[in-house]
């Protein structure tokens, strides 16, 4: 199983509950399983008959090495009886408090070897060494003590017959394995002898048989290897962080933008004709680089301007000129007879002064 590195301590309480269920599941799953008597002790006989085939040593050989040295085995029984369940809850405080995004993969890979024990327990009773007649081996727990068992047949408190899988030596196996990645220090690999101490106790208090422990430790290697092997899922993929930037170049406006109503013209002084008037493109640009305006609307009064008939005279060359850029349709403006006379000699409009660069109103005809 892998290491999420960016998980965050779980909360103390909820946490604490769920792992007190799971351990109560695991005690009342264990019970659950007694009953089947004859069955555990034909696996039993079984399996010691296979190991002797595969020339495995003999635990009961192993056993009587150390049945002279009384200390010896009153410490195997004190270390099979008072670390198994501590050295693992220390493990599961430890990653909570400082190592917190190790704890939900150490938690869940002992939940997990723990399930998987509880189904072969099922499949396969078996009782221990101690208890079969074949194996010829002493119960050190009754017989110096100190003990974790009750009689067999009145033991109402825990399953004596469940010896396949060894969850001491899982259990050993996977806390050595969280603490050595966990850790930084050359010293690390010595909490592998953690397991190994944990293998011989069980061997030699009678509790397993090797292949037992074997069993265990390739549940815990299909544990941790299986998730590698499978493929991930590949993540969605972020949104690209550069877009394409806004076109920085935009075409300017018409340099020349009449606000609607900003010119009022008298009532009937004007009038063209619908599509009249069609100005060719250009031409107000090429205006606008002669004249400028002011911005700003030009608001003329309704008969503030009185133009008396004859004062505007129009140069014939200039209408030629106009009419190269503006097309005029037929008959486009209706003017008051007599309101408008070219002259004889015409004054050209377009005098010195809009040249120099001075506003059309300030031509001395404005003034």
């Amino acid at each position: 199983m892998s290491v999420d590195h960016s998980a965050t301590r779980p909360r103390p309480l909820r946490e604490l509950v769920f792992v007190a269920a799971l351990f109560l599941a695991y005690k009342l799953g264990r019970l659950a399983l007694t009953g089947d008597l004859p069955t555990a002790y034909t696996n039993a006989a079984h399996l010691w008959d296979l190991e002797r085939a595969w020339g495995l040593p003999s635990e009961a050989g192993l056993q009587r090495t150390l049945l002279d040295h009384g200390w010896a085995i009153r410490a195997a029984n004190v270390y099979y009886a008072g670390v198994h369940f501590p050295a693992t809850a220390a493990l599961l405080l430890w990653t909570f408090l400082r190592r917190p995004a190790r704890y939900r993969w150490a938690r869940t890979t002992i939940a997990t070897l723990t399930a998987a024990a509880l189904v072969l327990h099922v499949l396969l009773p078996l009782a221990p060494p101690r208890l079969l007649p074949l194996a010829g081996m002493v119960d050190t727990g009754h017989a110096m003590g100190p003990s974790v068992y009750g009689t067999p047949g009145t033991d109402a408190l825990t399953n004596q017959y469940a010896a396949m899988p060894s969850l001491h030596v899982g259990w050993a196996a996977a806390v050595a394995i969280v603490l050595i990645t966990a850790s930084r220090s050359r010293w690390r690999w010595l909490w592998l002898l953690h397991p190994l101490l944990t293998l011989a106790v069980v061997v030699v208090t009678a509790n397993h048989y090797w292949l037992d422990a074997a069993v265990a430790l390739v549940l815990l290697g299909l544990i941790l290897l299986v998730p590698t092997l499978l493929p991930r899922p590949v993540p969605a993929q972020a949104p690209d962080p550069v877009r394409a930037a806004p076109d920085p170049v935009r075409a300017a406006p018409d340099p020349v933008q009449v606000a609607p109503g900003s010119v009022q013209v008298a009532p009937g002084s004007v009038r063209v004709a619908p599509g009249s008037v069609q100005v060719a493109p250009g031409l107000v640009r090429a205006v606008s680089d002669l004249v400028q305006v002011a911005p700003g609307p030009v608001q003329v009064a309704p008969g503030s301007v009185q133009v008396a008939p004859g004062s505007v005279q129009v140069a014939p060359g200039l209408v030629r000129a106009v009419s190269d850029l503006v097309q005029v349709a037929p008959d486009p403006v209706q003017a008051a007879p007599g309101s408008v006379r070219a002259a004889a000699d015409p004054v050209p409009l377009l005098d010195a002064g809009v040249w120099s660069g001075r506003r059309p109103c300030e031509s001395r005809g404005s003034r």
